[in-house]
C-alpha cells in the first residue's frame, strides 16, 4: 500500500485526467445497461414445479396463465347474449396476438363457474404469453394498455402475475429515478456540513458515482452471460453512492490528520493510502464477501444482487483508493479543513469520544445491560416471524392490476390463474384412462381449499362431476399422449396456506406418474429451496468474516464478539420487518398493505449486505483502537482513543448511508420499503447502541482476553495479518 501511495503521488495527473475519461465511458455503458436488465419469476430450475411448466409448454402448448382480462358488464349479466358474443369476440382477438400462446375465457368453457363472479356481472379472459418473462413483460407493456377498454357494453382491466410483477419492475425504475433526486442533493448538504469545503463535498459525491456508474458498466458486461434483475438497480444506486461516500470520508478525513500533523502533501497523500487505505481494502473485502454469499442461492433474482455487491465495492475502492488520493495530490491543502473551522472543532469535540468511552467503561454491566435490554426489546417482534408467498399486496391499491387482483379475490369464488397444473407427461393414450383420471380427479376436488379440477375426464367439484366432458376438455390431452390437470383453489385458501394445498395435491395417490407445477407450486420451491440454502450461506458468511476479522486484529475473541454483535443488529432489524410489514404497524403512514408474512428472498438480500456493512463499520472500528493499541498495548486507552479517532466519523457515515437507504422507505414497491425501513434501522443501531455502547463494553470485560491467541495461530496473523499501522499485535 505504500508503494501505491508514491506511485499515485507521483502520477496523480495522469489518474485525475484518465479517471475523468473513464468516468464519461462508464457512464455512457451504464446507462445502456438499464434497458438490458431483465425480469425473472420466482423459478427453481430443476424443481418438480420447473419441469411440469416445460412439459406444459413442450407437449400441450400450455402454461399457467400470466394475463388475466377481467370483463365487467356495464348493465345485466355476463351470460347475456350480446355480452356473451362481445366476450368471445375479445377472447379470439386476444388469441390471435403474436405473445399468446393460447387463451380461452368464460364463453369458451361452457359456463365455468371458476370464471364467473358470485352476482354474474364478471368473468374471466384467461392467457398464457409464449417467451421468457422478460419477452412476455415486455409483450405485456404493448398489450396491457391496449386492452383496457370501456365501450359502454364492457369494461375491461388487465392483471395477472406477470402484469404485477412488470408494474412492480416499472415502479421500482420510478422509485430508482426518485430516490437519485433525494439521495444527491441530501447527501452532498450533509458532507458539506461535515466537510465545509465544497471541494472536498465534490470529491466525496464524485467518488460515489463513480461507483455506482461503474457498477451498472460492469453490470451491462455480465448481461451477455448471464440474466440480472432489473432490481439491481436499485442497490446499485444506494449503496455505490453509499459505500463511496462511507469510504471517501476515511480517506478524506486521514489525509487531513496527515496535513494537520505537519506532513507534506505528498507524505500525507502515501500515509493515507498506506493507513486508511489498507482499512478501506480490507473493509471493501469484507463487504464483497458478505454480498458474493448470494451465489449460494442458485436464483438470479438473489445473484444479481451478489454480482451488484461485488461490483459496487471494486469500484468504490478503486474510487476511494486510487482516483482520490490523486486529487488529494492535486489539490493539496485546499482540502484541508478551515483553520476557523479547525479551531472551533478542536475546542468543541476533542475528548468528546475519548471522555465518553472512559464513562461507559467504568460501568460496563450497566452500560451492556441497558443497551441489551434496549436491543432485545426491539428484536423481540422477530418471534412472531412467518414466511410467505409473495402476492398483488406488493403493490400500492391504486395500481391497475392490483386492482384486479382485489376484485378477484372479493367477487369469485376461485383463483384459476392460482391454479396447480398436475402433469404426467408419460401416460401414452390418455382417452383409455378416462375413468382412472376421473377418479383422481374427483379425490383432488376434495382437497379443503380446491374449488374445481378440470381434466380430460370432465370438471370436478368435490368429489362428483361438475362439468360433463366437451370439446373445451379435449386440451388436456397432448396429441402425442400425455395428459394434465388444473387444480382450481379458493382465493382465501390459496392466499392463506399455498404451501400447505400445494404439498397435499401432490400427496394424493395418482394413476401415473405425476409432476405437480402451476404458480403457487413454482413459490412454494422457490421458497423452500431458498430456506434450504440459509444455513450454508450463514456458515460462509461467519467463516469468511470471521477469518478476515482475525487477519486484521490478530485475536479470537473480537471476531467472535462481532460476529454476535452484527447477529443482534440484524435481529433488529428482522424485528422491524415483523412489526411493521408482517404486523402491519405503521401501514397507513408508509402506505401499503400487509400481508400477515414475509416473502423471504428480500430479508436474506437484506441480511447479507447488513451483515457486510456492519463489519465495515467494525473494521474501522477496531483498526483505529488496534492502532492505538499497538502504541501504547493499554486496553482502555486503546478502546477511548480508538473510539476518539473513528467515532464521528463512523457516526457521520452511518447517517449518510442510511439516509440513502431512506429515500426507498416511502417507494411504491413493498419489496422497497421493506428495504428502506429495515437497512435504515440496522444502520443507525449498528453505529450507535452497537458500536459506541457495546464495542467497549465487551472491550472492557474482556481484557487482555481481547488480544489471546495460541501461538500457532499468531505465527499465521504474523504472516498474513493486516492493520492500519500495518504492525502485527
Amino acid at each position: 500500500m505504500t508503494r501505491l501511495g508514491k506511485f499515485i503521488a507521483k502520477s496523480k495527473r495522469t489518474i485525475v485526467v484518465v479517471s475523468i475519461v473513464q468516468f464519461v465511458l462508464l457512464s455512457v455503458i451504464g446507462a445502456g445497461a438499464v434497458s438490458q436488465l431483465s425480469l425473472s419469476r420466482w423459478e427453481v430450475p430443476g424443481s418438480e414445479s420447473y419441469e411440469a411448466g416445460r412439459w406444459l409448454e413442450r407437449q400441450f402448448d400450455a402454461g399457467s396463465p400470466n394475463l388475466v382480462l377481467l370483463v365487467t358488464a356495464k348493465s345485466g349479466s355476463v351470460d347475456d347474449p350480446a355480452v356473451r358474443e362481445a366476450g368471445l369476440a375479445l377472447t379470439a382477438e386476444l388469441a390471435a396476438e403474436p405473445a399468446v400462446r393460447k387463451a380461452d375465457s368464460y364463453w369458451m368453457r361452457g359456463g365455468s363457474p371458476t370464471l364467473r363472479s358470485e352476482d354474474g356481472r364478471q368473468a374471466l379472459i384467461l392467457a398464457a404469453l409464449s417467451g421468457t418473462v422478460t419477452e412476455a413483460r415486455t409483450a405485456l407493456g404493448e398489450l396491457s394498455p391496449r386492452y383496457m377498454r370501456d365501450d359502454g357494453l364492457l369494461k375491461v382491466e388487465v392483471g395477472g402475475q406477470d402484469e404485477i410483477f412488470r408494474q412492480a419492475a416499472e415502479l421500482a425504475r420510478r422509485d430508482f429515478v426518485r430516490a437519485e433526486m433525494i439521495i444527491l442533493p441530501g447527501a452532498a448538504l450533509l458532507l458539506f456540513l461535515v466537510y465545509r469545503r465544497f471541494r472536498a463535498t465534490a470529491l466525496t459525491i464524485g467518488a460515489g458515482l463513480y461507483a455506482m456508474v461503474g457498477t451498472l458498466a460492469g453490470l451491462a458486461g455480465i448481461v451477455a452471460f448471464t440474466e440480472v434483475s432489473t432490481f439491481a438497480l436499485n442497490l446499485a444506486l444506494v449503496m455505490g453512492l453509499g459505500l463511496g461516500i462511507d469510504y471517501s470520508l476515511f480517506m478524506i478525513t486521514r489525509f487531513r490528520e496527515e496535513l494537520a500533523a505537519g506532513r507534506t502533501v505528498e507524505d500525507a497523500v502515501i500515509r493515507s493510502v498506506s493507513t486508511a487505505g489498507r482499512t478501506v481494502l480490507f473493509s471493501g473485502v469484507t463487504v464483497a464477501a458478505a454480498c458474493a454469499v448470494l451465489f449460494v442461492f442458485p436464483f438470479p433474482f438473489l445473484q444479481s444482487f451478489a454480482y451488484t455487491g461485488v461490483l459496487v465495492v471494486l469500484f468504490g475502492l478503486i474510487g476511494s483508493i486510487i482516483i482520490l488520493p490523486a486529487w488529494f495530490a492535486v489539490l493539496g491543502e485546499r482540502l484541508a479543513r478551515r483553520r476557523k473551522a479547525a479551531a472551533a472543532g478542536a475546542a468543541a469535540r476533542p475528548g468528546r469520544w475519548r471522555r465518553y468511552a472512559m464513562h461507559v467503561m467504568k460501568r460496563p454491566a450497566l452500560y451492556g445491560a441497558s443497551a441489551a435490554v434496549v436491543l432485545l426489546l426491539l428484536a423481540s417482534p422477530v418471534l412472531n416471524l412467518r414466511f410467505g408467498l409473495p402476492d398483488h399486496r406488493v403493490l400500492p391499491a391504486d395500481t391497475g392490476s392490483r386492482i384486479v387482483e382485489d376484485q378477484k379475490n372479493a367477487n369469485f369464488i376461485a383463483e384459476e390463474t392460482d391454479a396447480i397444473q398436475v402433469v404426467a407427461p408419460a401416460v401414452p393414450n390418455p382417452a383409455s384412462l378416462s375413468e382412472a383420471i376421473g377418479e383422481y380427479a374427483a379425490r383432488l376436488s376434495r382437497i379443503d381449499g380446491i374449488v374445481q379440477v378440470d381434466s380430460l375426464a370432465g370438471s370436478y367439484a368435490d368429489g362428483r362431476p361438475a362439468i360433463a366432458p366437451n370439446g373445451w376438455h379435449e386440451r388436456f390431452a397432448g396429441s402425442g399422449g400425455g395428459t394434465y390437470l388444473t387444480v382450481i383453489p379458493s382465493g382465501d385458501a390459496i392466499g392463506e396456506r399455498a404451501s400447505e394445498i400445494v404439498r397435499e395435491v401432490r400427496a394424493v395417490e395418482a394413476p401415473f406418474d405425476v409432476l405437480v407445477g402451476g404458480y403457487p407450486a413454482d413459490l412454494t420451491d422457490f421458497r423452500d429451496a431458498l430456506l434450504d440454502r440459509v444455513p450454508p450461506a450463514l456458515m460462509l458468511i461467519f467463516l469468511v468474516t470471521f477469518v478476515l476479522l482475525f487477519l486484521m486484529t490478530g485475536s479470537l475473541l473480537i471476531p467472535f464478539k462481532a460476529t454476535v454483535l452484527n447477529m443482534l443488529s440484524l435481529t433488529i432489524m428482522f424485528g422491524a420487518l415483523v412489526w411493521v410489514f408482517q404486523d402491519g404497524n405503521l401501514a397507513g403512514l408508509l402506505g401499503f398493505t400487509p400481508a400477515g408474512s414475509i416473502e423471504p428472498s428480500i430479508p436474506i438480500l437484506m441480511f447479507c449486505i447488513a451483515y457486510g456493512l456492519s463489519m465495515d463499520y467494525e473494521v474501522f472500528i477496531l483498526s483505529r483502537i488496534k492502532e492505538e493499541y499497538d502504541r501504547s498495548g493499554n486496553l482502555e486507552e486503546a478502546v477511548a482513543g480508538g473510539l476518539q479517532k473513528s467515532g464521528s466519523l463512523v457516526t457521520t457515515a452511518a447517517g449518510i448511508l442510511a439516509f440513502t437507504f431512506a429515500a426507498y422507505a416511502f417507494g411504491d414497491v413493498v419489496f422497497l420499503k421493506m428495504l428502506g425501513i429495515g437497512m435504515t434501522l440496522a444502520i443507525l443501531v449498528d453505529a450507535t447502541l452497537i458500536r459506541a455502547v457495546l464495542v467497549p463494553v465487551f472491550m472492557k470485560l474482556a481484557g487482555r482476553a481481547n488480544w489471546w491467541l495460541p501461538k500457532p495461530l499468531r505465527a499465521v496473523h504474523n504472516r498474513f495479518g493486516i492493520s492500519e499501522s500495518g504492525a502485527a499485535v
